[in-house]
């Protein structure tokens, strides 16, 4: 999974990134610090793994693992080129979602680049560039239609109805992912690029002193409010406050996140959300050779599952012993959950669920 960091400079992107990754990405109050992306990989935390190491004791953990880049600030313009926008849109495309940060907090020692703080005019001047840059797209690709459809091949009649329908709404304003589309009609962009089309987190960036009351900020409602037009998730995190926990040990941080009364860090809320906006699950294998948590789409069958950890394992299925996570755990060992009945053979038309605990039968 790749994700790009987007925002209007200093907005507190580069610090989130920093702070998430620890890469040490550079971070300063002045625009246009960040203009090469810096590109970090972050273990997904997962109390599974961490329980099932437990009790293998395996000569190797491997959790699953998040790209993150953190793509420099963009600004009105950028669809023309402005701030070395057109390269910074083309990285952008590269990503399977947007972390849209968005400053939720007023502080005047922190340049902000339009003067004052609005979270919804700042969401909607990024959102316009991606807006221009996908119109400019779709008005290649209905040219190219419109050709297809003079030489006498009717079957592009529909996608070209589609894409005039879809540039109409972009010319209002509003993102591709906000339109109510078919399936047919979301299978006609498959390649076609859209940058509004991929799927969004707003992460509000609230003051420190708000991190607890954020039911209070007037600036988050706002941004949850705009985010629920188009279908799009929001998370509230203080970059500052995870840059003080990225540098805490395992149990310092959970002392730190116990005083804050929060559950999880905002790296644990980003992976949650991430997941789910992307309709994304981990099936887990676990022996004493390795613990390991594996990244699927939600409703991936069993022979597909099995060939992310080999292809030969999708080529020879035979059948999949599951077991779930809770039903082990409870057990205490695979040898109790075989006992009890709880581990099952599943065959080919088995869709793999959250949590499993896999093993694999094949032949080649």
């Amino acid at each position: 999974m790749k994700l790009g960091i987007v925002g209007l400079p200093n907005v507190g992107k580069s610090t989130l990134f920093n702070a998430i990754t620890q890469a040490g990405a550079e971070s300063a109050n002045y625009p246009f610090c960040t203009i090469e992306p810096n590109v970090g990989t972050v273990t997904v935390p997962d109390k599974r793994i961490d329980a099932l190491a437990e009790m293998y004791d395996p000569d190797k953990i491997t959790y699953a693992v998040i790209e993150f880049v953190d793509i420099a600030g963009l600004v009105k313009g950028a669809s023309r080129g402005e701030g070395l926008g057109n390269k910074f849109l083309s990285n952008i495309r590269e990503v399977d979602a947007i972390v849209h940060v968005v400053r939720a907090f007023d502080d005047e020692n922190i340049v902000h680049v339009e003067g004052s703080v609005d979270p919804v005019r700042d969401i909607e001047t990024i959102n316009l560039e991606l807006i221009m840059s996908d119109i400019e797209i779709l008005d290649r690709r209905i040219d190219k239609t419109r050709k297809s459809l003079k030489g006498g091949d009717k079957s592009f009649k529909a996608q070209l109805e589609f894409y005039e329908k879809l540039r109409t709404f972009l010319e209002d304003g509003k993102c591709a992912r906000a339109m109510d589309m078919t399936e047919d009609e979301r299978e006609m962009l498959t390649d076609v690029s859209l940058l509004t089309l991929k799927p969004v987190i707003y992460a509000a960036n609230v003051a420190e002193d708000d991190y607890s009351a954020t039911e209070d900020n007037e600036y988050v409602k706002k941004i949850r409010e705009l985010a629920a037009s188009e279908k799009s998730e929001v998370m509230v995190i203080s970059a500052r406050i995870e840059e003080e926990i990225s540098a805490l040990d395992k149990e310092e941080k959970k002392v730190f996140l116990e005083e804050l009364g929060a559950e999880e860090s905002g790296l644990d809320k980003l992976v949650r959300a991430s997941y789910k906006l992307l309709g994304l699950i981990s099936y887990l294998t676990a022996g004493k050779p390795e613990v390991r948590a594996w990244t699927i789409a939600e409703g991936t069958k069993a022979p597909q599952a099995a060939g992310k950890i080999h292809t030969d394992f999708e080529r020879g299925f035979i059948r999949a012993e599951v077991v779930a996570y809770d039903d082990l755990m409870r057990c205490g060992s695979m040898t109790a959950a075989k006992d009890a009945g709880l581990v099952r053979s599943e065959g080919k038309e088995y869709v793999v669920k959250d949590g499993d605990i896999i093993l694999f039968r094949f032949n080649v």
